[in-house]
């Protein structure tokens, strides 16, 4: 595995988990299993991202635009979701990770949402790693729902118009509370983001990978993180700018 300074990790990591099915067509299998063995990259990146020492970890589940798939390959999905959330509750307390789900679980059949609410309830007082599921998530579907909540506030008296700025809007998005993401993964060659935390990825560092979610790999994501410890962030400032930052943090 490629070196990592642990220092110069991302403090919030967001993952698009493509190319389970790509996965499974080239093998001649049903889709499902291709969703079966990423549910096992899941389990990997999870406890590898909690053990370096990651504080956020957002994965990209089941996008809003998911439910216009073949009924039961949403089914297996839903059932292989529940499946998962039961399994690794255990482990989730054991490692101290906290289950976190943005979306609109409105969507969501009521066995999920039950099954979703008891792991939150149950690791709801650990301070480790924050485990974000993405499920029925759309980035423009979340902005509009955030624009309505706050309109209606704002009808209400609870805010003035006058009051809202970036920080006021984004506290009314699904992830108010949770920093935005520093470095985003997506798999299987896609170079897109997909309608994914359209708002939150602003400054965000961008990394695809060829693999497919199955075949990656502890060190795929050892090789995406080092690619992000080279990069400069500079938010619209200079190089310059950086440095002298730098060296007034270290005088």
């Amino acid at each position: 595995m490629m070196p990592l300074d642990p220092n110069k990790l991302p403090i919030h990591l967001a993952v698009i988990m493509d190319g389970n099915g790509r996965w499974a067509q080239q093998r001649m299998l049903k889709r499902i299993v291709g969703h079966q063995r990423g549910a096992e990259t899941v389990k990997m990146v999870v406890e590898q991202s909690s053990l370096l020492g990651i504080k956020y970890l957002t994965l990209f589940a089941f996008s809003s635009e998911n439910w216009s798939r073949p009924v039961l390959e949403i089914r297996g999905l839903m059932t292989l979701l529940k499946k998962y959330i039961r399994q690794e509750t255990a482990r989730m307390m054991r490692k101290n990770i906290r289950y976190n789900v943005i979306g609109n679980r409105s969507d969501l059949p009521d066995d999920v949402n039950e099954t979703l609410d008891e792991a939150i309830r149950k690791t709801s007082g650990n301070t480790g790693m924050v485990l974000t599921l993405a499920l029925s998530y759309g980035g423009r579907q979340e902005l509009s729902r955030a624009a309505a909540k706050l309109a209606k506030d704002a009808i209400e008296g609870k805010i003035s118009y006058e009051d809202i700025d970036v920080n006021i809007f984004g506290s009314y998005l699904d992830t108010g509370g949770l920093p935005d993401p520093d470095f985003l993964i997506r798999t299987s060659g896609e170079m897109r983001i997909s309608n994914f935390l359209l708002w939150q990825l602003a400054y965000t560092e961008l990394y695809f990978t060829e693999t497919n979610w199955p075949d990656f790999t502890i060190n795929e994501l050892h090789k995406a993180l080092a690619d992000f410890q080279s990069r400069e962030r500079r938010f619209g400032l200079t190089s310059d700018q950086i440095n002298k930052r730098g060296d007034l943090s270290n005088a």
